[in-house]
């Protein structure tokens, strides 16, 4: 399923234009990487694509339907937003992963077993860290693949990834690019941003910031 931006524009309040006609699309299956230094609103064009800023201008296609056509809590299971920070509670990893189950707008979707959740675990290099782990006890690599597993439970067709290795060391980093890379191969649409120069193995387009005419964070 593809997801477009259509002559968008966007400010904030008594702010410059950060989009003004900004036309896009991010193909099924595509891995793109947006690049553009820190503060140059990066993280603002991923909050329009799920809607949690509105565009102000122009519309924003997703399965062939303006966004604001489609409930916010379907939006989201479809198109995932995984921050640069993560956020855990002070409970089990189990607790954190299941935690979108207990939501009213996902009542009706089947909860994974504790054995689907370790596989992922196991897919992620968890080494050494099961269900019943604390979260508070991890370190900021392993609770960004927890966050990143969290958001894969809803099955999303799209995953839009705050720069996601920027407080990672490089092997916790490299884990998370591998998996962004096979999600893409196996048919999601990846979006990522980063002001790394570096392109990661796997990507398949890249987009200067710069091009969409997004000028301040």
């Amino acid at each position: 399923m593809s997801l477009s931006l259509d002559r968008v524009s966007f400010a904030y309040p008594d702010s410059p234009p950060l989009l003004e006609d900004a036309s896009l699309t991010f193909e099924p299956g595509s891995f793109t990487l947006v690049r553009g230094p820190s503060g140059a609103g990066k993280s603002t064009l991923l909050r329009l694509l799920c809607r949690l800023e509105e565009a102000q201008s122009g519309h924003i296609i997703f399965n062939d339907q303006p966004i604001e056509d489609i409930a916010p809590a379907d939006l989201r299971r479809s198109v995932a937003y995984v921050q640069q920070m993560p956020t855990l509670l002070p409970t089990s990893i189990r607790d954190n992963l299941l935690l979108p189950f207990t939501f009213k707008a996902n009542e009706g979707l089947e909860q994974p077993s504790n054995e689907t959740l370790a596989g992922y675990l196991d897919s992620f290099l968890m080494s050494g860290i099961t269900l019943h782990t604390e979260a508070d006890t991890l370190s900021v690599g392993q609770a960004q693949r927890v966050c990143l597993i969290r958001s894969l439970l809803l099955h999303p067709r799209v995953l839009l990834m705050d720069e996601p290795t920027a407080s990672l060391d490089a092997k916790s980093a490299q884990v998370v690019l591998d998996k962004a890379a096979e999600l893409s191969v196996s048919g999601m649409t990846v979006v990522m941003i980063s002001h790394s120069e570096e392109t990661p193995e796997g990507v398949t387009d890249t987009v200067s910031i710069k091009d969409l005419k997004l000028e301040r964070a």
